[in-house]
């Protein structure tokens, strides 16, 4: 093959491949956009205690699974996580802060994940303080442009010593 179909070849394909990279990294850049927006959106949810737009971010569904901190081991399906969330604010005597950091995104077009801490504090109806910081990973799904969680695990450390939970983990 001569020099000059050589470069014929390999230019185009150069391109190519610099076009499909380009794409690629404006997709996985729409995506952490994206999620960070509906995490954003879930937070300011979760502050005015609004169980309807909390749950707007989860995929309704019978396959929704979430690995929570209080029993039992995992909720499945929409209805089901919606009651746990409902029994958690209605443990808010007040409107509960809450902030999201640390947030890492990784995925594409289709399907990404995210890993978390949060920080959650109420005062309950005995009039105490409930403060916890719990590590949170998100799945989610891209349902025509709407990005929604659809697994959802949220725990916190052990002390394997007394088995007790680490509920203000500091890292």
């Amino acid at each position: 093959m001569s020099k000059v179909t050589w470069k014929r070849i390999v230019a185009p394909i150069a391109v190519l491949l610099l076009v499909v990279a380009c794409r690629t990294e404006a997709s996985a850049t729409d995506t952490e956009a994206a999620i960070r927006s509906l995490e954003t959106s879930f937070a300011a949810a979760v502050r005015a205690k609004d169980l309807d737009k909390i749950m707007a971010h989860y995929t309704v569904s019978e396959d929704l699974v979430v690995f929570d901190v209080v029993p039992p081991r995992q909720y499945t399906g929409w209805k089901a996580y919606k009651e746990d969330w409902r029994e958690f604010l209605a443990g808010c005597k007040d409107s509960p802060t809450f902030e999201i950091s640390e947030l890492e995104t990784y995925g594409g077009a289709r399907y990404a994940y995210s890993h978390s801490i949060q920080h959650f504090s109420c005062t309950n109806q005995q009039g105490k303080k409930r403060d916890l910081i719990l590590r949170v990973t998100d799945g989610y799904a891209n349902f025509g442009g709407e990005w929604l969680i659809a697994h959802e695990h949220v725990s916190v450390p052990v002390d394997l010593t007394t088995g007790q939970a680490v509920l203000q983990s500091k890292p």
